[in-house]
């Protein structure tokens, strides 16, 4: 690892299953268990170019790091998040593998060649907004929980132009949204094949999505993997998420 000066308010964090180290910060939005589930969920390139979307502090880019060597490039519009990012990825010695775009992602086939990409990841925002919409005053946390600078439609026409054929979206979000996601994603040619609910106990509904979709992929194949539980009924983590957070157990 590389010393790296933190900031005022920073702290460096780790998942035990993994070496990568990431720099968070209360005053911004910080990854939580959407992003070390999203990292895990696709099956990655060997070698290839993989883009994070909506990439916040790279939680997710960085966490797959350590299982592909694909070029991944980080793409997130807050510019401290996007400093956070690289520094990060100077901690973790991954310049070589690692970069950071700092736009809007609909800028990014000013970057990216177009049908260039293997993979994408994506932890959009999750709520619409609206009149009825709960508006953090902290406007980095606005933009990571609300479609204030993009949105679905968006971020699949964006995938589509990205992506080679074949190339796959991996998604995370909210299940209230799924109906919505599934008929955003075919309209732009984004066929959903896997797709997982995560639940925080086995008795209380599911608030995760996970959805891989593939560019132009045939209709027909869905897979829907077995339910994810985080919390057994003591509130402690499932055999499952222990495996996730601290590997395996010897």
């Amino acid at each position: 690892m590389t010393d790296i000066e933190l900031k005022a308010g920073e702290r460096i964090d780790q998942i035990a299953a993994t070496d990568v180290q990431i720099i968070q910060s209360r005053d911004v939005f910080s990854f939580s268990i959407d992003a070390i589930l999203l990292a895990r969920f696709p099956r990655l390139p060997k070698k290839g170019k993989i883009v994070d979307m909506c990439a916040g502090n790279g939680a997710v880019g960085l966490f797959a790091s350590s299982m592909t060597d694909s070029q991944i490039i980080e793409l997130e519009i807050q510019e401290r998040l996007a400093e956070m990012t690289q520094r990060s990825i100077q901690l973790n010695e991954l310049d070589e593998q690692m970069t950071v775009i700092n736009d809007n992602l609909n800028k990014a086939l000013n970057y990216i060649t177009t049908s260039s990409v293997d993979l994408i990841f994506c932890n959009p925002p999750y709520f619409k907004l609206d009149d009825k919409s709960h508006v953090n005053e902290n406007p980095h946390y606005t933009l990571a929980r609300h479609e204030l600078a993009t949105n679905l439609d968006e971020i699949f026409e964006t995938s589509k132009r990205l992506l080679k054929t074949n190339g796959h979206l991996a998604l995370v979000h909210r299940p209230e949204r799924f109906f919505e996601i599934v008929d955003k994603m075919k309209k732009n040619h984004l066929v959903p094949k896997r797709i997982q609910f995560v639940y925080p106990k086995a008795n209380q509904a599911a608030n995760i999505l996970l959805i891989d979709a593939i560019k132009d992929g045939k209709p027909g194949g869905e897979i829907f993997l077995p339910p994810l539980i985080v919390h057994d009924d003591s509130g402690n983590y499932t055999a499952e998420i222990q495996e996730i957070y601290y590997g395996k157990l010897e």
